[in-house]
């Protein structure tokens, strides 16, 4: 282990994804594979809040409003569409806790962990795909959040409508102003780190639920607690007719977060354990949806009485409440929503996913500024509006999340039987055990392609056919990451039990991180035996207490005053003594 960080000029002034050495960059690390921002990390420090604060930025923002109300205007009753809230948004807690495990138990994010499975190069197929549909949604973000700017500006600065008059490429000048000052803030929030972010996300969430609640309160105050109603829509479908609607709108909510959902491991590699993981996506997915998409619809619901037309846009809402500090509050409000998201859906995962591609010249900063100027040139205020070309462009990349996330699960769990090599992902050697065939697997290429052609094809020809009046099974598409995610992890299977290729290291355990078992073993190093040495017998924590006892070994003090926490993932005879935080107190 070292504490020097090998990292250079191209890492612009030091690794954003956490402080100097925060990744242990081994000094047998091929520098085509890895910087600090991938290698795996020193420390996972991430508690359950942490997580659940990050799943309520993903949630909170203009977009997880329209899709809330709007399974609420699908003409389902109430609690039909309570079922499918619940029901979708725990096949998203599952297949988030799935994705995640590879990622929490090796320390390393999305795009190094598909190495496993892809091969050395083969990944990044994967992080290419994933990084592609982020840059794109990560700019209609940005220009969403400037629409809510705009706003602020036209009410507090009369004199800005003018601007509305010049336009270029486009956008007229007043959107470029908005546009600019949220790109550049988004920018130099994510330039400072993930622990910035982290403490960004962590204030965030909860402050837009604040101002959620104070707006509810306000429009249930002027309309009456008798005028809210549970159902937006002005029909209602019969028991069997609302089955397919139940099932579509299922689907919607695992579609909403798919993106997300796939690189959730980029941010699953922070938790300090599985158990925290699992337990910030139990809070922060089935009961933080449920709680805000109950309170979009009370919202929504009380706009009807209040302003005399339904109203499904927070934004347009806070506007028609036409008070200053209403539209201050509001605006700004869900300008912090936006960001959230869009930081946390939409700019880490291009940033490890582009640095994935090539470490030694594109860090994850640089692999931000990719994503950030390219969202630009996209210029989505011109396509966002279209809903043929989101359908045609987006759908065809958003169609591969479904098999790209099958292939990961089948062959992190039943091809690799969740055991790991992790040094071996940091390789060019032609005989390492990932490198398989010119540093990609054949099987996991062959499955994105078979899984993926069908997949497209679904989720694209179903709205063109009927487009054309041909016939009409667009209805189909709704389940196109259902079908990919199937594909995917079924062929990807067969492929291997026809010509297997990803090894299981059974009988090792030197370097192997072991997903079936809670106990995480670290090397004694010979940097951590020279600590134990100088280091005087001083304190341990006492399991499960935050306190400390006196006369422990020293090695185990220095763990305990966080100059050394295990490697994510390798073995060693140390035994972890608490279950919460099992890395940072060894026993």
């Amino acid at each position: 282990m070292t504490s020097t960080p090998l990292t250079g000029p191209h890492d612009l002034v030091e690794a954003a994804g956490h402080p100097h050495g925060g990744g242990n960059m081994k000094p047998h690390y091929d520098e085509r594979l890895a910087n600090e921002d991938l290698a795996p990390l020193r420390k996972q420090k991430w508690s359950s809040y942490n997580i659940f604060a990050f799943w309520m930025s993903d949630v909170h923002s203009v977009g997880g409003y329209v899709t809330a109300g709007s399974l609420f205007a699908l003409g389902l009753q109430s609690w039909q569409v309570l079922v499918a809230l619940i029901a979708g948004i725990v096949i998203v807690q599952v297949f988030a806790n799935m994705v995640a495990k590879p990622s929490q138990k090796t320390g390393v994010p999305y795009p190094v962990i598909n190495r496993v499975v892809f091969g050395i190069r083969g990944a990044n197929i994967p992080a290419i795909i994933r990084g592609l549909i982020a840059i794109a949604w990560y700019g209609v973000q940005t220009f969403l959040a400037a629409e809510s700017l705009n706003i602020i500006f036209l009410k507090f600065i009369p004199g800005s409508v003018a601007l509305l008059d010049v336009s270029f490429a486009g956008l007229s000048a007043l959107g470029w102003i908005s546009y600019a000052i949220l790109w550049t803030a988004q920018f130099l929030l994510f330039w400072n780190g993930m622990e910035v972010i982290r403490r960004f996300i962590d204030w965030a969430g909860p402050a837009v639920y604040v101002v959620m609640i104070v707006l509810a309160v306000y429009l249930v105050s002027q309309a009456g607690i008798q005028n809210i109603s549970f159902t937006l829509s002005t029909t209602q479908l019969d028991f069997w007719a609302s089955i397919p609607v139940m099932l579509g709108a299922i689907a919607l909510v695992v579609s909403y977060f798919s993106g997300p959902m796939l690189n959730f491991g980029d941010f699953a590699r922070y938790g300090k354990s599985f158990a925290a993981v699992k337990k910030g996506n139990f809070w922060g997915l089935p009961i933080n949806f449920v709680f805000f998409s109950l309170l979009t619809v009370i919202t929504a619901s009380a706009t009807v009485p209040v302003f005399g037309s339904l109203i499904t846009d927070p934004i347009k809402t806070v506007e028609r409440i036409d008070t200053p500090f209403a539209i201050l509050l509001g605006g700004l409000t869900f300008v912090t929503a936006t960001v959230g998201i869009n930081i946390v859906a939409n700019f880490i995962s291009p940033a490890f996913d582009f640095s994935n591609v090539a470490p030694k010249k594109i860090s994850w900063r640089a692999g931000g500024m990719i994503a950030a100027i390219g969202s630009t040139f996209l210029m989505p205020w011109n396509w966002y509006s279209n809903d043929d070309a989101i359908h045609y462009s987006l759908g065809v990349l958003g169609a591969l999340i479904g098999p790209l996330f099958g292939i990961l699960i089948a062959g992190y769990y039943i091809t690799a039987r969740q055991r790991v090599k992790v040094d071996a992902m940091f390789t060019m050697d032609a005989t390492g055990p990932y490198w398989y065939r010119n540093g990609f697997n054949p099987n996991a290429v062959k499955a994105v392609i078979a899984a993926g052609v069908p997949t497209v094809a679904v989720a694209v020809f179903p709205k063109l056919f009927a487009d054309l009046g041909m016939f009409d099974v667009s209805w189909i598409s709704d389940y196109s990451w259902f079908i990919g995610c199937g594909l995917g992890y079924a062929l990807f299977l067969l492929f291997e039990r026809l010509d297997p290729r990803v090894p299981t290291f059974e009988g090792e355990t030197e370097g192997i991180s072991d997903g079936t078992s809670d106990a995480v073993e670290a090397p004694v190093e010979a940097e951590d035996l020279v600590l134990a040495r100088t280091v005087p017998d001083v304190v341990t924590p006492v399991p499960g207490s935050g306190a400390v006892a006196p006369g422990a070994p020293a090695v185990l003090a220095q763990t305990a005053q966080d100059a050394r926490t295990p490697e994510p993932g390798t073995a060693s005879p140390l035994r972890r003594s608490t279950p919460e935080n099992p890395r940072e107190a060894l026993a």
